[in-house]
């Protein structure tokens, strides 16, 4: 037998495989409590909500008409109002994102590089509410002006004189809810993105400027291509951010439930109502703002899933093509 070397008896395991085993068994228990987790949330919450439900059926996911007095709660204002402003948060955010983040992995210094991070860290710290009072105070007020501008520029195109628009022009809007979601937003999708970035093999850089790329082409063949899952899942948690907000949406949106295409105009979100009402509600009236939780988990569910599903198709159709 060689200096060194480790007999095992017959029948015993190698040294370390009981302690994978005992590592495998925690990490699943692990797994196992945040399904258990979300779950349970979605149970409780249903079955709280379930009177509501119960009363008005489609309606509740289908009806506009929010009428605490005469018992009609219907949640399609609110979650039309949800979805327009995260949709704006996002398109404001999201290319913002991308190129910050590859300004500080690409461009940036490396001297210069820590301090930008920090900054970049330093906003997504910053309190919700802090963000919902600057808008109130400061945004809403200074950028009823802008919008009015803004609308008379595109008063004689068809269509974007609709969108640029209110009835009337508000500070307080669903523009100005997205615009404060997308500030809230950038530092969180930017560092998901970052670290991804960061992760390209430096070989596969290399290669791309082997061949003649220049800065933009590598970005774009190597970097971008590499990133897609990291990018996707930072946009998602941006995304989860943005629909489930609450204090600064409910500062700045201007609390007036519409379906409307006039982005200036007022309007009202799902988190907002929930923030407003729930301490003065009670019954079935507690049931639908409780159901419009409910309505927030799954619609965050089902977007997630259909763009796991759009990048996991992409992946597969790349990887097919390369080979």
């Amino acid at each position: 037998m060689r200096s060194g070397s480790v007999s095992l008896l017959a029948g015993e395991s190698p040294p370390g495989r009981r302690t994978d085993s005992v590592f495998r068994s925690a990490a699943a228990l692990a797994a196992g409590v945040v399904l258990l987790i979300l779950g349970l949330i979605l149970v409780t919450t249903t079955r709280n909500a379930w009177p509501a439900f119960a009363e008005e059926g489609l309606s509740f996911v289908t009806s506009s008409t929010w009428d605490v007095a005469g018992a009609a709660f219907g949640t399609l204002a609110f979650t039309y109002g949800t979805l327009v402003i995260s949709a704006i948060a996002l398109l404001i955010a999201v290319p913002v994102s991308i190129g910050v983040a590859l300004f500080v992995t690409e461009m940036v210094p490396k001297r210069l590089r820590a301090g930008v991070v920090m900054l970049i860290d330093l906003l997504s710290s910053v309190p919700s509410v802090v963000f919902g009072l600057w808008g109130i105070l400061v945004v809403a007020p200074a950028i009823t002006g802008v919008y009015t501008n803004i609308s008379s520029a595109f008063s004689g195109i068809p269509v974007l004189r609709t969108v640029f628009s209110g009835a009337p022009i508000s500070g307080r809007s669903f523009f100005t809810a997205g615009l404060i979601l997308a500030i809230m937003i950038t530092p969180i999708i930017t560092s998901i993105t970052r670290e991804t970035f960061a992760t390209v093999p430096r070989a596969q850089k290399d290669a791309a400027y082997a061949l003649g790329a220049t800065n933009w082409e590598m970005i774009r063949g190597s970097v971008l291509p590499f990133s897609r899952s990291g990018i996707v899942a930072g946009v998602l948690l941006g995304f989860g951010r943005a629909i489930g907000e609450t204090i600064a949406v409910a500062l700045v949106i201007g609390s007036s439930p519409q379906i409307t295409q006039r982005l200036f105009s007022s309007g009202d979100a799902l988190s907002a109502v929930i923030a407003n009402q729930f301490g003065e509600s009670t019954g079935t009236y507690q049931a639908a703002l409780i159901g419009m939780g409910v309505l927030l988990f799954v619609i965050t569910l089902v977007i997630s899933a259909f763009a796991r599903a759009i990048i996991s198709r992409a992946e597969r159709r790349i990887g097919a093509e390369s080979v």
